[in-house]
């Protein structure tokens, strides 16, 4: 701690003290710290592991850029970095995990623009990020360099037949195919852990944090997150169709700004649904090891989906989408077989949305 206050302080030019936690990760360590002048600033010291130090290079590259939170400091060999702190505002998962539907509503239509917006103004900045990232690199590859397409796509039909599942015989080549499709189309900047708590919803409009996983990519990968919704996180509940309709639709206008050919709805619905099967790949590659124990997803917010549910959810999704017919029958296998033992309760709509009143006619119930 006394090491991160002085290194901190260092980059300044003043004294810190008073840190506060405000959580991290096992990656990472976030601290609100005081300056000597009596304001605070946030300060994030990264570990020395692989993971930890990809997330570093990114999260350093991507707020170099301007992509979130002012970027006041940074030591690469720390390493760390200082930022402006942007407050104790709510985050998108509190308002989801409330009782106020405006209020989730708002914020996800905030969130959806604001990540949008962010995508549709980095087209060109590629080659920015890209100089960044190897400024500070730690010596792990990172953002596009990160093969972790192939390590999901690769890695899913062991781990089936480890679990006893029947692998169809074509699976391998149609991941292949799944994988090469999702990754470069139209490719724009993301935070790439786009989830509900690393959205603040400050009296100033939404502010995106935490861009350890910042990256370009296919703008189809990060529009999944309006639709399934939310591909690799914790907090994941069921959106009303309707709602999640418009979140959609309010990514998709702020890209197809600038890629026109996303207004077409054959190469939005192809795009998109090459995504969520990609990222149904990933969540099943990530999960299904710890779905021995039907655990919660997060350690201490409540109310959140076990493993199972969150499991059962996605390969319910994923069986729809026919184009795939070698993945589409390997979720029926997962459903037929595993979940079936399971006995896991579906997955409910967000609490935020579960009281809302009487429904339009002909209003979904949920969106997959």
């Amino acid at each position: 701690m006394d090491l991160i206050l002085r290194t901190a302080g260092a980059l300044l030019g003043t004294e810190l003290s008073d840190p506060v936690d405000l959580g991290g990760s096992r990656r990472s360590s976030v601290l609100r710290c005081r300056t000597a002048a009596g304001g605070t600033v946030v300060v994030k010291a990264f570990g020395r592991e692989p993971e930890a130090l990809r997330s570093f290079a990114s999260e350093a590259a991507a707020l170099s850029l301007g992509a979130g939170p002012a970027l006041l400091g940074v030591d690469p060999d720390t390493p760390l970095l200082v930022m402006e702190d942007l407050g104790a505002a709510p985050t998108l998962a509190d308002v989801l995990l409330g009782d106020d539907p405006k209020a989730a509503t708002d914020g996800l239509l905030a969130w959806a623009g604001a990540l949008g917006r962010l995508a549709a103004g980095s087209v060109t900045g590629h080659a920015d990020f890209t100089r960044l990232a190897a400024r500070f690199d730690q010596g792990v590859p990172s953002g596009p360099d990160d093969p972790w397409i192939e390590r999901c796509t690769a890695g899913l039909p062991a781990l089936l037949a480890q679990s006893g599942v029947d692998v169809p015989p074509d699976l391998a080549d149609e991941l292949a195919r799944i994988g090469a499709a999702a990754r470069d189309r139209c490719p724009a900047f993301t935070p790439g852990d786009t989830c509900p708590d690393n959205n603040l919803l400050t009296a100033d409009g939404l502010r995106l944090i935490d861009f350890e996983s910042a990256t370009f990519q296919s703008v189809f990968l990060t529009a999944a997150y309006c639709r399934m919704p939310f591909s690799t996180c914790w907090c994941v509940f069921r959106l009303p169709a309707d709602l999640a309709r418009k979140v959609e639709q309010t990514y998709r206008a702020e890209v197809a700004a600038v890629y026109p050919e996303l207004a077409e709805d054959p190469v939005w619905q192809a795009g998109l649904r090459a995504a969520i099967a990609l990222w149904t790949v990933h969540g099943t590659v990530y999960l299904l090891p710890h779905a021995g124990e039907d655990r919660p997803m997060h350690r201490s917010r409540r109310p959140v989906p076990t493993v199972r549910q969150l499991l059962r959810h996605r390969w319910e999704t994923a069986r729809t989408l026919t184009e795939f017919p070698a993945l589409a029958r390997t979720m029926e296998l997962l459903l037929d077989g595993l979940a079936r033992d399971w006995q896991t309760a579906p997955l409910p709509e967000y609490p935020a949305f579960r009281n809302r009143g009487p429904r339009e006619p002909g209003e979904g119930g949920g969106a997959p």
